[in-house]
């Protein structure tokens, strides 16, 4: 038995319970930025939601930011394999256009933008949150990155627009549009842009010579 006092073992496995608790209070902390902001996101909020004493909070988080952070990082998780599995349906320019209006939709519907716009309403006041919150932003221009250069690869854009150019440019405009969605409560303007590019990617498929839909050279058997 260890002595009254001392430290618990680093890195011991987590009961059940424990888990149960960490899950309760991440989906706590998502419903509270959901709902109540970055403001209102308390240890005492949060866990009224869990279910739990707030004291837990901290036994497992150290912090309430930590604890955001990590609903943050759930929700960008469950997302992105979302957005990867209609990446890897998407067979052209069109269709992705398709798969990132559909996202954009359900982020807003879910409220899955209101937890990253709070976090980064709450960065400006947080000290060491804005360097977090753009740490976890990066892999999303990443995955924009990798998912671009293997469609413009196959256009006339390849030799003039570079992927990591472009990634960044469209993460800034898809958080741009989801936030002002959001503040505003009026999609139109959003879902006009979707239609635009929608067009803009049926002459980019015309200007390759491969129609919407169709592989490229590089996908025939």
């Amino acid at each position: 038995m260890a002595k009254s006092g001392t430290k618990a073992a680093v890195g011991r496995p987590e009961s059940g319970g424990a888990q149960e608790t960490r899950d309760a209070l991440i989906s706590g902390a998502i419903g509270a930025l959901k709902e109540e902001g970055f403001a209102g996101a308390s240890a005492r909020e949060i866990a009224r939601r869990a279910g739990c004493n707030q004291g837990l909070v901290f036994y497992h988080f150290g912090s309430v930011t930590n604890l955001l952070l990590a609903a943050l990082d759930e929700v960008s998780a469950v997302r992105q394999v979302h957005y990867q599995a209609l990446v890897d349906r998407a067979r052209g320019l069109g269709e992705l256009v398709d798969a990132a209006e559909e996202v954009f939709e359900e982020d807003l519907d879910a409220g899955h933008i209101a937890v990253l716009a709070e976090m980064i309403a709450g960065a400006s006041a947080t000290p060491g949150l804005a360097p977090e919150v753009a740490a976890r932003i990066a892999p999303w221009r990443q995955f924009a990155s990798d998912t671009l250069g293997g469609v413009l690869s196959e256009t006339p854009l390849a030799t003039i627009v570079e992927a990591d150019v472009a990634a960044h440019a469209v993460v800034a405009l898809y958080l741009g549009l989801e936030m002002l969605a959001h503040l505003d409560g009026d999609r139109t303007a959003a879902m006009a842009l979707f239609a635009r590019a929608r067009q803009l990617a049926v002459l980019v498929q015309a200007l390759s010579g491969s129609p919407e839909g169709e592989p490229g050279p590089e996908e025939k058997p």
